[in-house]
């Protein structure tokens, strides 16, 4: 068993509250010493109480999921002697009512690009079994409800 850990904090400050027009803007701090500015998704939360440039639960998600997938996928990749060069995912989550009626992530799609060097090239049989083997490895992807969908570029 691993246990992770991630503190949230936010703080009100001076702002009202009670009129539900505060500031959505926190922070992520992991045990790495990492602190990641967050924020609810200015599609949930107007601007301004939400701040765009900050990291949002939704995008976290899917960079999370792609994240997960691209680390698999690098390691199998090394494994059987591929050198890769660079690994690109334009990843991108649907967010829609789920067959309960729930707003929830349906599905995310990863879309990796992925650049190899040296002689040895893996053909589409190879690439597409990396990226099976990728996927029922992710942990992210184990844990979620979505469908998440790989469909290399």
């Amino acid at each position: 068993m691993h246990q992770y850990y991630a503190t949230i904090s936010w703080n009100r400050g001076e702002q009202r509250f009670t009129d539900n027009r505060y500031s959505r803007a926190h922070e992520w701090q992991f045990d790495g010493g990492a602190v990641v500015p967050a924020s609810s998704s200015e599609l949930n939360v107007p601007l301004p109480m939400s701040v765009a440039a900050n990291v949002d639960p939704e995008e976290a998600l899917v960079a999370s999921a792609s994240s997960c997938h691209m680390l698999f996928f690098l390691s199998y990749a090394a494994t059987r002697g591929f050198l890769v060069d660079s690994y690109r995912d334009a990843a991108y989550g649907v967010m829609e009512k789920n067959g309960e009626g729930k707003i929830a992530f349906t599905r995310i799609v990863l879309r990796p690009q992925i650049v190899f060097g040296g002689e040895r090239q893996p053909g589409a049989e190879e690439l597409e079994t990396l990226h099976h083997e990728s996927h029922a490895s992710c942990f992210i992807a184990n844990s979620l409800k979505a469908d998440v969908i790989v469909e290399p570029a």
